[in-house]
């Protein structure tokens, strides 16, 4: 069973069309920059999770656990073994 689009237009004026309640505007999201770091290894709503739950750098992930991460809107299992490497790389671990 298909949902059905409807136009939206985001506070910049973009238009897009969702099939969701989702009021993520996927223009602005292709011009979101990220300043490298382990943000930039993630897909665009894994990313947007961790920013809207405030984990903006290593130090913040590693004080998170999966769990946690697990429950935000937007991420999902697949960004966990990534996350856990970058962690590893900087010997840090999820919190547990």
């Amino acid at each position: 069973m298909s949902r059905i689009k409807t136009k939206r237009t985001c506070p910049k004026g973009h238009h897009f069309y969702k099939s969701t309640d989702c009021p993520t505007c996927p223009i602005c999201e292709k011009e979101k920059k990220t300043d490298g770091g382990f943000l930039e290894a993630l897909s665009s709503p894994a990313r947007n999770a961790l920013l809207n739950h405030g984990v903006d750098d290593i130090e913040k992930l590693a004080q998170t656990s999966e769990a946690e991460l697990l429950k935000l809107h937007g991420f999902g299992k697949a960004s966990l073994p990534l996350l856990r490497q970058i962690l590893q790389e900087h010997g840090l671990t999820f919190s547990r």
